[in-house]
């Protein structure tokens, strides 16, 4: 596919080395937080003490070959084939750790620049959120690692996101400037209930995280609520499922059902009913690898609850989330609709290479863009996402 100019991929990966969370971890937290443990061939991480199952094999190699799935998420199977079958590994590629290889090769997939998200990353506040203390060191020292490796702005095409945990505001803001001192364009936050002391937990709309929200929108910083571990298997146990997540490939068919896009949409609800985006209409929030089918289903909920609340909505509920939110929908995913929801402006293009579920080829997510014209197609691939970010180039 030809473009008159360079895409910008909102959903891209890497595949992190065992000591991401270890290499600059505080050595007061080394029983408290990541652990790598290696049992005969098998390698496995604890996470609080316990076994986490989010990536079954923390090594990566072999890991699934980008977009092999694509068949299976768009519903696509030939009568007879085995979704199972579907799934193919290779050898770990030196794109997936190394900077200059992965900028090399996103130069040659076509694209400006891509944002780089975890993998393994993605699991880790989920299991530590008994312990703040030890949430706020293993992220912080994830971030040290990120810098190493990646770097939050590299040769001017790799966008790195930090991870920052809200379990601390007051450390929130003191690492938040600590990327930003580093210069990291974007953060990436859970879309989950934050944890607080003795198992509490706290709306991300409460009061205790506007100034978390006050530094980002004057630093003119976005959030990133990429899709992880939210927690919210704790609903399914209550339906006869496990609690805690199993690695992927392994969740029941009635627990992705139940919290299939819950957390997105709830994230997003809590902002706006709590007012966060009132009180600071500045932030810019995207959601990252969640799809898009979520947003209409929000949207009429927020509208009904305005209308029998109005007190509690002082700015109609749609037009807070058409100017604070960005959305990557899934390529399968009614993109037309969407637009007409929210405006084309606030759609982002995201292939989530190199994973399974992602696309062989990042910039064959044009293809999902027939019915759109030019100025469209070129916002959707690669303008709304410097728009995002605050700058007019990278």
């Amino acid at each position: 596919m030809e473009f008159d100019f360079e895409p910008i991929d909102a959903d891209n990966h890497y595949y992190e080395p065992l000591d991401a969370f270890t290499r600059h971890l505080d050595r007061a937290f080394k029983e408290r937080g990541v652990k790598v443990v290696t049992e005969g061939r098998r390698t496995h991480l604890l996470i609080g003490g316990k076994v986490n199952r989010f990536i079954p094999n923390p090594t990566f190699d072999p890991i699934i070959v980008p977009g092999c799935l694509d068949s299976l998420f768009r519903g696509q199977i030939p009568d007879g084939v085995d979704p199972r079958s579907l799934m193919a590994v290779e050898p770990l590629r030196s794109e997936y750790q190394n900077r200059d290889d992965r900028a090399a090769l996103a130069e040659r997939q076509g694209l400006d620049a891509i944002l780089l998200f975890p993998t393994l990353g993605c699991g880790v506040e989920e299991a530590l959120k008994h312990d703040v203390d030890a949430t706020m060191a293993s992220l912080s020292a994830f971030n040290k690692w990120l810098e190493d490796d990646w770097g939050y702005v590299y040769r001017h095409r790799l966008v790195s996101a930090p991870m920052i945990s809200l379990a601390d505001p007051a450390a929130a803001v003191a690492e938040i400037d600590r990327v930003l001192d580093r210069g990291a364009r974007i953060v990436h936050v859970r879309p989950a209930p934050v944890p607080g002391e003795h198992g509490t937990s706290r709306s991300l709309g409460d009061r205790a995280h506007d100034p978390v929200w006050a530094r980002l929108a004057e630093a003119s910083i976005p959030v990133a609520f990429h899709l992880g571990d939210s927690g919210y298997n704790a609903f399914t146990a209550a339906w006869g499922g496990t609690s805690t997540f199993q690695g992927f490939g392994k969740v029941s068919s009635l627990s992705k059902i139940l919290v299939s896009d819950r957390a997105i949409h709830d994230t997003v609800a809590s902002l706006v009913v709590d007012g966060v985006f009132t009180r600071f209409p500045g932030l810019r929030v995207a959601s990252i690898e969640n799809g898009s089918d979520w947003v209409s289903l929000l949207v009429r909920r927020l509208r009904k609850q305005a209308n029998q609340t109005p007190w509690d909505f002082p700015e109609d509920p749609l037009e807070v989330v058409r100017r604070n939110v960005w959305v990557t929908p899934y390529y399968e995913e009614d993109i037309q609709a969407l637009a007409e929801l929210v405006g084309v402006e606030r759609i982002l293009f995201g292939s989530d290479w190199p994973h399974g579920e992602g696309l062989a080829e990042p910039t064959d997510f044009v293809k999902e863009l027939h019915g759109f014209d030019d100025a469209a197609v070129r916002r959707i691939m690669r303008d709304n996402a410097l728009e995002l970010l605050g700058v007019e180039s990278l």
